[in-house]
């Protein structure tokens, strides 16, 4: 089930983004980064600050399954353009279904809301993700610049609604 975020999430929805960029830094970046009470702290906030601005400047999804959250995705939307800002699946519910479920439930919200295209950066080492994007046909813009570690990828709403 996909179901808009509520504050009560909040301790689920950091626990499951730390869990789910563990998998994709680990070996890459010190644990520091990415794992720790410091870094759930943060992590924590920054869903706080997205459950708050959800609504007119963007939205929050869960997936949620027998009760136990499984996924998140937020985003933002302003001047005809969206912005993927985070989207996370447990790691023990990869390939079920859940982060196409979340994105499909973001590029409804992105069509109600008249954006023209969305864009995400993905971790450069995070080929499962970026394999993910691609086969919802998202894709780079080769004069873009690249964001530090990060691969920004396009996505135009329109062509995807077929409107």
């Amino acid at each position: 089930m996909i179901r808009t975020a509520r504050p009560q999430d909040l301790d689920a929805i950091a626990a499951l983004h730390t869990r789910a960029r563990a998998t994709y830094y680990q070996g890459r970046v010190p644990q520091e980064v990415y794992g720790g009470e410091a870094e759930l702290a943060r992590c924590r906030e920054g869903w706080a600050r997205a459950l708050v601005r959800a609504g007119a400047e963007g939205g929050v999804f869960c997936a949620e399954q027998d009760g136990v959250l499984t996924g998140v995705a937020a985003f933002r939307t302003a001047d005809g353009e969206s912005t993927l800002t985070q989207l996370h699946v447990d790691p023990d519910h990869w390939r079920r279904g859940t982060g196409a479920a979340l994105h499909a439930a973001c590029l409804d919200a992105w069509r109600r809301a008249g954006a023209a295209r969305a864009r995400l950066e993905v971790y450069e080492h995070n080929l499962r993700a970026q394999s993910f994007y691609a086969a919802l046909g998202w894709r780079p813009e080769p004069e873009a610049a690249r964001s530090g570690s990060h691969v920004t990828l396009w996505l135009r709403v329109e062509a995807v609604s077929g409107e």
